[in-house]
């Protein structure tokens, strides 16, 4: 039976650290009051003007497609997770192409707007057509650079704090290997409560989704009572272009939601809690990854978290982590390792793999 399994990966994190410190220059924050709430330390910022989404992604893909033993050309696809794109479009799937040098094979590049959980998404897309026998090489990237688009004032605090710049990727190929590669992916979402995390402007809504969370505002485009696919003066005075959060509430979902897909998943391949040798989740918050950790009875050594160190990467931070976990020797062959996500949207989903 033909099923994919992660021939190569690798992860990049800017040189520049930004501690918590270093963001009280700048906002009414404090060290102790990031790390009680998040459990993040520091973060990496990109080079503004040097580096961006597309340049990180690359640096990671290069070590997974060295690791994978290919040659960049053998690529035959790829898949791009992110939620700050270099471009409004096209996006980052061609301009990865492009850096990577191979844009003579003309392979196929598919973007993936499903913030957090994007990675999980492209590496479930990629699985299928791994196992159809579309495509053999398989390059799923999660890249994010957040620092460009931060509201770093205090009202933008508790959104700020939180995220940091990073990218990581795998290349998928197939065996036929038994009981080797992933088993299998679960993926969900629930529009309902889109609103509580989003960057709603600027966008084509009309005003018709802002209405989700506020009275009517004219934003200051010809026509409009909402919101405009451009930017206008008054989006830019006052802040509408920065994330929004409604932190408790997405909390509350996020430990909902987390257990129930990773029981799922394990309940689909005929396996139990117990059986999980390393969990990876999303690196949302250290609170929420602790709070999964106790429900599913799981030691320290059975998760990685680097929340810690790199704040949230929304698509980025599950590939960093299995990549850090897998150079650390935490992941050995055999091992039954869990991937899991929630974010935006909302999305989730869970991935199970044997290494």
């Amino acid at each position: 039976m033909l099923r994919s399994k992660i021939g190569g990966i690798g992860y990049y994190v800017p040189e520049k650290v930004v501690t918590n410190d270093d963001l009280t220059k700048v906002m009414d924050t404090s060290d102790e009051w990031i790390q009680e709430r998040t459990g993040i330390l520091e973060r990496r910022y990109g080079k503004k003007h040097e580096e961006t989404t597309t340049t990180m992604a690359a640096r990671a893909a290069a070590v997974a497609i060295e690791r994978a033993g290919i040659r960049k050309e053998d690529v035959d696809f790829i898949i791009f997770a992110t939620l700050s794109p270099d471009f409004y479009f096209p996006g980052c799937g061609v301009l990865l192409q492009r850096e990577l040098g191979i844009t003579a094979s003309e392979a196929g590049a598919l973007d993936i707007r499903n913030q957090c959980s994007g990675f999980l998404y492209g590496i479930s897309v990629a699985d299928q057509f791994i196992r159809t026998g579309m495509y053999k090489n398989v390059l799923v990237v999660g890249s994010e650079m957040h620092s460009m688009g931060l509201d770093f004032s205090t009202s933008g605090r508790n959104v700020t704090v939180i995220f940091g710049d990073g990218a990581g990727a795998v290349l998928l190929q197939p065996t036929e290997e038994e009981n080797k590669g992933i088993l299998t992916t679960c993926l969900h979402s629930d529009g309902t409560y889109a609103e509580k995390l989003a960057l709603i402007n600027p966008g084509a809504h009309g005003g018709y989704h802002a209405k989700q969370l506020e009275e009517p505002v004219d934003y200051g485009y010809p026509d409009s009572k909402y919101g405009d696919m451009f930017v206008t003066q008054r989006m830019l005075d006052e802040g509408m272009l920065f994330p929004y959060m409604d932190g408790q509430f997405v909390f509350k979902m996020a430990v909902q939601k987390f257990p129930e897909v990773i029981l799922e998943a394990l309940g689909k391949a005929g396996l139990k809690k117990e059986d999980i040798t390393m969990l990876i989740p999303h690196q949302a918050n250290l609170r929420i990854s602790q709070f999964v950790q106790r429900r599913l009875g799981l030691r320290d050594d059975q998760i990685w978290n680097n929340i810690q160190r790199f704040g949230n990467t929304t698509a980025a931070s599950v590939p960093i982590a299995l990549c850090e976990a897998y150079e650390a020797g935490a992941i050995k062959s055999g091992d039954l390792v869990c991937l899991a996500a929630f974010g935006s949207g909302f999305t989730w989903g869970a991935a199970l793999l044997r290494w």
